[in-house]
This record gives structure tokens, sequence and C-alpha cells, in this order.
């Protein structure tokens, strides 16, 4: 179903993202988000928060920016009435709403700075969308994979060859991985190949450390709150990295790619990926690096090819697409949902 256009500013954003909520199963943050839209048109407490706020990129997501900084009272017990009503299967929309209503007065000033903050949402669900592209790369190399991530966030997708995928008649993956990835796959198989990671490495611009108590708790307040699942996966995530460091760089795509790919790397298959990234970068930064990547294709050999895979917003499903040097093919892998399930392989 094509979302539909709600316009740009505030009140455009919020009942724009209160659909998606919707259609992404989560009706908690769906009726919440009309309700805040429509305070907003009123002048209420909605807009006393985000009046100033209208020139916002739509890509830095102010929606889910306001409901992640309100969450994120809640998970720190500064909004108790708010919490016993956050959950999945709560019918009581009015109370709801008067809950969050009254944190959005009582806390203001820290909700102020806190939707300051850009959206770190590391979704591992993503990680079944981006396993077709990095078996495909695997299976046609037959090299070790160097894996190099932009926009990484704490880097919990970039540990994907340590999870547990299953979905009809497929797995992948260690059996005894604490985090499994259960998804819906159609339009056809998965190369059933064995993948070893040789490298990793990643960059963001605000790089979260999953072993710091403050950014795990960044981390829980962008799943929504009636998503119990993507919660547990979460957890099991960071579990994953306690015993799997990986750090992120402090840096931004652009410079990170130049450097990270200014030579070919021999006897290992480099993958540059991202999920959901694009839409913080401006429209230089988009370009200049999509340049340095295509730059980087040109000079790939068979001894150290290198592949772009991505997974990027196109209308109600995301899209995974996998380019590929030195062959030069660009072409569409799958449509998978923006949390990963379900995904449709491309034919």
């Amino acid at each position: 179903m094509p979302y539909p256009q709600y316009g740009t500013g505030v009140e455009g954003w919020l009942r724009y993202q209160s659909f998606a909520c919707g259609q992404l199963g989560s009706p908690l943050y769906e009726d919440l988000l009309e309700r805040a839209a429509d305070d907003y048109v009123a002048k209420g407490p909605t807009w006393e928060l985000l009046a100033g706020h209208e020139e916002d990129p739509g890509g830095s997501a102010l929606a889910l920016r306001l409901m992640g900084s309100v969450h994120r009272l809640v998970l720190a017990g500064a909004a108790p009435e708010l919490a016993r009503r956050y959950r999945p299967g709560e019918t009581d929309r009015e109370s709801t709403w008067s809950a969050f209503r009254d944190v959005l007065v009582e806390h203001r000033h820290e909700l102020a700075r806190l939707v300051e903050h850009q959206v770190q949402t590391n979704e591992v669900g993503r990680c079944a969308a981006l396993l077709p592209g990095f078996l495909r790369v695997a299976e046609r190399s037959g090299m070790p994979l160097r894996l190099l991530e932009v926009g990484a966030s704490a880097g919990l997708n970039l540990r994907w060859d340590e999870y547990r995928y299953e979905a009809a008649g497929f797995s992948w993956g260690p059996r005894e991985s604490p985090l499994r990835i259960a998804f819906e796959l159609s339009g056809g198989r998965l190369p059933d190949v064995p993948a070893t990671v040789a490298e990793r490495a990643a960059c963001d611009a605000s790089p979260l450390d999953p072993a710091a108590d403050e950014d795990r708790q960044t981390l829980l307040s962008y799943v929504w709150a009636d998503q119990a699942g993507r919660m547990a996966r979460l957890r099991a995530a960071l579990e994953v990295a306690a015993a799997h460091p990986a750090p992120v760089a402090r840096r931004g795509a652009v410079e990170w790619a130049a450097e990270r790919l200014a030579q070919p790397a021999s006897g290992l298959a480099t993958v540059v990926f991202h999920s959901v990234v694009m839409q913080y970068l401006s429209e230089d930064e988009r370009e200049a690096f999509a340049r340095i990547v295509e730059e980087a294709g040109s000079r790939a050999g068979e001894d150290a090819p290198l592949a772009w895979l991505r997974m990027e917003p196109d209308g109600d499903r995301a899209a995974v697409r996998l380019a590929q040097w030195p062959e030069g093919e660009d072409r569409p892998l799958a449509r998978a949902g923006y949390h990963g399930n379900p995904v449709q392989l491309a034919g």
C-alpha cells in the first residue's frame, strides 16, 4: 500500500510517521502520533515542544526523535504513569495519550534537549534483508569478506554473521547464537554458502558504544515501545556485541569511505554497505559517496572485488540493491520491510 502524502512541516511529518507506524505494526505509536499532530495544530504541548523545528529536513525523522525522547524518559523511570501503558496490546488510548501529554508538559525542557539528537535505530532485523547480498558476494567471490559499514550506529549489523536466520525452508548462521532472526522469505531461494568475515570496520557521525549503559539506553529508546520482539532482538544483539567487539569510528561517510577505499584489498571481497542511512546525508554528500564507491569499483579486480550493498527507503518497502565490480553490475536483490521482514527476492 503506497504511503499517503501529508506534506512537509511538523504536522505532516507527525501524520506521515503515524501512518508508517501503523503499517509497521505499532498501533500505540500510530495513535499517539496522530493525536500529537492534532495537538500541534491546536498549539498544545506538542507545539510548544516542537515549535522551531518547521525547517528541519524531512529525512531527520523529527517524529521518531520525539518518540525516542519520550521513550527514553520511560525507560529511565521518569514517567511511571506512561510506562504502565507503554506495552503491546494497550487499548486505553485516551488514558495513554493523557499520560503522554503530561510527559510533554512536565519534562518539556529535557525533551527539548533530547529531541535534538539524531535517530539511532540500529535495527538488527534488517540483517535479514542484507543477508542475500552478503551471501551472493561470498558465493561469487569465494573469498573472505571485508566489511565496511557507513552509518553503523553501534555496529550491531556489522556482526550479521554472528546471528541465526530462519525462514521457511532456509536457515543460516550459528545455531548457538543468542539472536535468532525469523523472517518471511519469498520470490526465490538464498544461496546456501558459508561466509567468512576477515575484517570489520565502520563509521558513524555519532557512534554508540554497545558496552556503555548510556548508549545502550539510547538504542533501546528508539525501539517502538509496543514492539516487544524488536526489543528482544536488540537485547540479544547487544549480548553478541559484548562477545565480539567491533569499534565504530566517529567519522563522516564520505571522508571515511574515501580513506578505506583508496586501495583495493587483495585476497578479500570488500563489501561497502548501509541500511536506511542516505536520508541523513545531504544531497552533495550522497553524490560524493556514490562517486567514491564507483571510482573504487573501477579499480577493483578479480583478486580484489568490491560490492556495494544498500537497503534504502523506496515507498512502502525498502529496496535492497547490490552493485559488484569488476563486473560493473548493479541490480535489485529484494524488497523488504523497513525492519527487515518480510524479504521478497527480486526475480
